[in-house]
């Protein structure tokens, strides 16, 4: 019987040769990692902007007004319109590091395991998950050193009768009271705040009762009226604070992305490259992002602290 043309892709069905067969192949590979859930940069969700960058850096404007320095003037029938230039913001050059990491996978733990998809889903899980985590801290230290406003809590979130939303608002309104056109519409905090969040009484009471997205039904709270909440370990911020920003104007990832040979690159550009080692009867895996994070609007920000220390 004739075989089917192209071939299908490998499954993790416990073959051997299947396994190795997808090793072998970039693209079997990123077809595999497109179906984990868990490679996800928090980053990405901070700083939305993206920047395609070569050479090892990147040039931009930080701060950069969003009106003339001249105010408008009435003009006289027939008259000349008074001239202005336009501002810019001030130059910054950050330079790209390529953040990686390589571990190795040997003949004998894949065939020593019951499944040994597994090892393989485990091997590449975790060393996406350690530069994931690196990367993210980069971001939330660079937005931490960029961002210089900041605003208390009314309470500790969970002191006695913390005011959670009444906190992020007023945040949000010290930002849009700026006058730069910025819209915060994101907060970003960690998961034990976030659990504060969601079991808050005040926020409960306002929810609809009976909506399948009601956390007490196993929904999560992903919305918190017009803001998005964006959660992490506290251990990839830089302080447990709460930040309330502007996605769109906060800054971006500039990243570089070239594929080199061999390598298969993914849409959040995570890149992975495998390698046969004949001489250990194993297998290398790498994971690698090439990037930096760019503030470009540091007001776009704010830092709410006095929330409490709670990871």
């Amino acid at each position: 019987m004739p075989g089917a043309y192209p071939p299908a892709a490998p499954t993790l069905a416990g073959d051997l040769l299947t396994i190795h067969r997808l090793l072998q192949n970039p693209t079997y590979l990123r077809r595999r990692l497109r179906t984990i859930a868990e490679l996800r940069f928090v980053a990405d969700r901070i700083l939305t902007g993206r920047f395609r960058t070569s050479g090892g850096a990147i040039a931009f404007e930080q701060s950069e007004p969003i009106m003339n320095s001249r105010p408008v003037e009435a003009v006289a029938p027939g008259g000349e319109y008074p001239r202005d230039s336009t501002p810019e913001g001030t130059a910054a050059l950050a330079a790209v590091s390529k953040w990686g990491q390589a571990v190795p996978l040997t003949d004998e733990k894949l065939k020593r395991s019951v499944y040994m998809g597994q090892e393989l889903n485990r091997a590449l899980i975790k060393t996406a998950n350690t530069v994931i985590s690196k990367v993210d801290r980069l971001a939330t230290s660079a937005v931490a050193s960029a961002v210089t406003n900041s605003i208390a809590a009314s309470a500790a979130w969970n002191a006695a009768s913390p005011m959670l939303f009444r906190d992020v608002e007023l945040a949000a309104a010290k930002i849009v009271d700026l006058n730069q056109g910025y819209n915060p519409r994101a907060v970003l905090m960690s998961t034990t705040k976030y659990a504060l969040l969601i079991t808050d009484p005040a926020i409960a009471a306002l929810r609809r009762r009976e909506a399948s997205d009601n956390p007490i039904y196993g929904g999560d709270i992903d919305r918190l009226g017009k803001y998005e909440i964006v959660t992490t370990a506290v251990a990839n911020l830089p302080s447990d604070d709460v930040w309330v920003y502007d996605p769109d104007q906060l800054g971006g990832m500039a990243d570089e992305t070239e594929v080199d040979p061999g390598y298969a690159t993914l849409p959040n550009n995570l890149q992975y490259k495998t390698k046969r080692i004949d001489e250990r009867d194993s297998w290398d895996i790498w994971a690698r992002r090439i990037t930096v994070p760019v503030v470009q609007e540091p007001g776009a920000a704010i830092r709410l602290t006095g929330t409490g220390s709670l990871g």
